[in-house]
């Protein structure tokens, strides 16, 4: 398993600062975000956990499972969250060219405008992006968003216990916090899920998206 910051460290938010981290407020607001749906039964499971708590998120969906699931993509426009870009294919930045890359975004973009959802934001897979591709897709008029905290919900090495730990010992107000709504996920993500979102409720978070 490649290392990871549960908490990004905050030299890394002031190197990188053209990107978004988090979103500092005195609300205790809070930013939840999926990576890699729409997934079948999954995500339908988020939406259903996420209505229980009264709380919307942020999705960035992948171009191919837009197409391959537009029902259920439909779905989270019609229930309110908001939808950000995470490539067609889910492409790692460090290992392709700029320009593949870019197209690759593009075509993500195009499936995201043919149903009616062009918000401007874009989460790189893996949070992998080379400086060049970051410039272009900001000249474009993306703000590229990382997070704040990452539950690791994707690391099938840790329990699900400490998934649920991830988020509940790193959270603060303005967190931009990452789950995924992939099968890859699950197992730790069934568990952390729910108990995340009664532990932000308990502790009087607010859950606001991302555009």
């Amino acid at each position: 398993m490649s290392f990871y910051w549960v908490k990004t460290n905050s030299f890394i938010k002031r190197v990188f600062s053209k990107y978004c981290w988090d979103i500092p407020n005195k609300e205790k607001k809070i930013y939840l975000t999926f990576d890699d749906g729409p997934t079948p039964e999954i995500t339908d499971w988020v939406l259903s956990e996420l209505k229980k708590f009264d709380a919307k998120a942020t999705f960035f969906c992948i171009g191919k499972n837009i197409k391959a699931n537009l029902a259920l993509f439909e779905k989270l426009i019609t229930e309110g969250h908001s939808i950000g870009n995470h490539t067609m294919n889910h492409v790692n930045g460090w290992k392709s060219h700029t320009n593949d890359y870019i197209e690759n975004v593009k075509n993500c973009a195009a499936v995201l405008e043919e149903e009616k959802t062009c918000n401007m934001i874009f989460r790189p897979p893996y949070g992998k992006i080379k400086k060049a591709q970051s410039k272009v897709l900001r000249r474009l008029g993306y703000k590229i968003v990382m997070w704040d905290v990452l539950s690791a919900d994707f690391d099938q090495s840790i329990s699900p216990e400490k998934c649920l730990e991830n988020v509940t010992k790193n959270v603060t107000s303005g967190s931009v916090i990452v789950f995924h709504d992939s099968i890859k996920a699950w197992q730790n993500l069934k568990f952390a899920l729910p108990k995340t979102l009664y532990f932000l409720k308990e502790n009087g978070y607010t859950f606001d998206v991302i555009r």
